[in-house]
């Protein structure tokens, strides 16, 4: 069954050793540049019409680039970029993006920062006035992170956020029960989707299986519902421990017992909405 689709995540970058210095050893594969003529044709073998383009560099320079990027390939629907939310300028920077269609939101990298991080006042003064704006929040944490996360979903619940990679469950050693307790806790605010992205570089690079995932996807289904998840490739980070084919592999097998429409909504729908394609 064909269900049109919709990549909720990944990223484009020109590799730099210093800036993309998270880029390890072990992920030495994706030392290279990937751009959007690279990733169309893996769109086109998988039958996924668009995608949203995500920050992998903490700089306002990062934002236009995708921009940019954006302009030249319409495929790419929307722009997920990142800018000092800490920063005393920030309401003249939204109004600023607020010009740029194109971007539907803002992430920072929280999982390498402290929990405290998100729960600072000059950081919640910018989740602040996000909402205002029609900007959404792209929250990338490791399952340590999401008790302030759910602080933080609690004192903002106009705002439209969205967990990526799950959360970053341990899949590797099968760590399952905190990740799970926090998962459900986070869940129960109706303003948080979750993206189904980012699972198979949590697990053993070159030994998982797609029934590695399962308990975790169950996780999500029964906490989020179909109307709050959204697929995501993760490419080309994904590349570390699978193939484009793969990774949408793995969540089609798991979702095809579904009932139609809501595989259109994981795989489509529910990121049209979200991020206002």
């Amino acid at each position: 069954m064909n269900i049109p689709a919709i990549d909720a995540h990944q990223h484009f970058w020109q590799y730099e050793p210093q800036k993309h210095s998270w880029i390890n050893d072990e992920m030495a594969v994706i030392r290279n540049d990937f751009m959007p003529t690279d990733l169309f044709p893996e769109l086109v073998a998988n039958k996924v019409e668009g995608c949203v383009a995500v920050q992998a560099d903490q700089t306002e320079a990062e934002t236009t680039f995708l921009c940019n990027l954006a302009k030249q390939h319409p495929f790419i629907r929307g722009v997920v970029g990142w800018t000092d939310l800490r920063a005393d300028t920030i309401s003249e920077q939204l109004e600023e993006y607020a010009t740029e269609p194109i971007v539907k939101g803002f992430r920072h990298v929280l999982q390498g920062e402290a929990p405290e991080f998100m729960l600072q006042p000059s950081f919640l003064d910018g989740i602040a006035q996000l909402d205002s704006f029609g900007f959404t929040y792209d929250i990338l944490i490791f399952p340590q992170h999401l008790e302030a996360a759910l602080t933080l979903v609690k004192t903002f619940p106009n705002q439209p956020f969205v967990i990526d990679h799950i959360a970053k469950p341990f899949i590797k050693t099968g760590e399952i029960s905190n990740w799970q307790k926090g998962i459900e806790r986070i869940a129960q605010h109706e303003n948080v989707h979750c993206k189904i992205s980012g699972m198979v570089t949590e697990t053993d690079y070159h030994n998982w299986k797609p029934a590695d995932f399962t308990p975790y996807l169950d996780v999500v289904v029964n906490a989020f519902g179909t109307n709050r998840l959204m697929y995501g490739s993760d490419w080309p980070v994904c590349k570390v421990a699978a193939t484009y084919e793969q990774v949408i592999g793995i969540a089609k097998h798991y979702f095809s017992t579904f009932s139609v429409a809501e595989q259109t909504a994981i795989f489509r729908d529910n990121a049209v909405r979200f991020y206002n394609l």
